[in-house]
């Protein structure tokens, strides 16, 4: 038995000296930003990868509509608050300020925090995965966190530019625009998928449970103004 015990003491030993185990080394992986599997499904063209993000976001009962230019948001979200008998009123995150809103003079457009009366938050995604549907928003002052989850509708707006395939592409992204930033990750990174959903009761799909029950994706193909 001695030897069957010291042969199991020298593999945990063995184990336990193994250079992964060093103080050092998980910041040694983090540092190298090794990248994940990547699936296929989000591979392909730049309208591929539309194609699918379009598919995946319907398939989990979000909407989207495809416009040409900012200069059209206005028209497609009266358009879409209208099909969804809404009323005509939105609040928006300060990164669409700069967007031409008096265009259509029957939406009402509030600025500022969110109250507890607003029914349909409007926000800039700073990202799309294509191969799951999701968009992302990395939270700040221009993009707070709280539109994208206390109405009870949420329009996300993303640049098609701003697409990528998959999760790691993302993630690559991120961590470009935080070398900028007083810190290495913003304060979160809302990945969101449709709306919020739950089938804890008797099984039946609820939507709206804990968020917003409709979400409606925007985006606009100005790809060709950024070549």
């Amino acid at each position: 038995m001695s030897g069957d015990r010291e042969a199991i003491l020298g593999a945990l030993k063995h184990a336990l000296d193994h250079p992964d185990r060093h103080v050092d080394a998980p910041a040694a992986r983090i540092a190298l930003h090794k990248v994940n599997l990547i699936p296929t499904r989000g591979a392909g063209g730049r309208e591929a990868q539309i194609s699918r993000f379009t598919e995946e976001a319907e398939a989990v009962s979000a909407t989207v509509a495809r416009i040409s230019s900012e200069m059209d948001l206005p028209t497609e979200i009266a358009r879409y608050l209208s099909s969804q008998n809404l009323p005509a009123e939105i609040r928006i995150a300060p990164a669409l300020n700069d967007v031409p809103w008096d265009l259509q003079p029957t939406l009402t457009v509030n600025d500022g925090p969110v109250l507890k009366t607003d029914t349909v938050g409007v926000n800039r995604a700073f990202a799309g995965v294509a191969e799951t549907g999701t968009v992302v928003f990395r939270s700040g002052p221009e993009s707070p966190t709280t539109l994208n989850f206390l109405p009870l509708t949420h329009i996300a707006v993303l640049s098609t530019k701003d697409l990528h395939g998959h999760y790691e592409a993302i993630w690559t992204k991120l961590r470009a625009v935080q070398e900028h930033e007083p810190t290495a990750m913003p304060r979160t990174v809302n990945m969101v998928t449709g709306p919020s959903a739950t089938g804890d009761i008797e099984q039946t799909m609820q939507h709206g449970a804990h968020g917003p029950q409709n979400v409606h994706i925007v985006l606009i193909d100005d790809e060709k103004k950024t070549e």
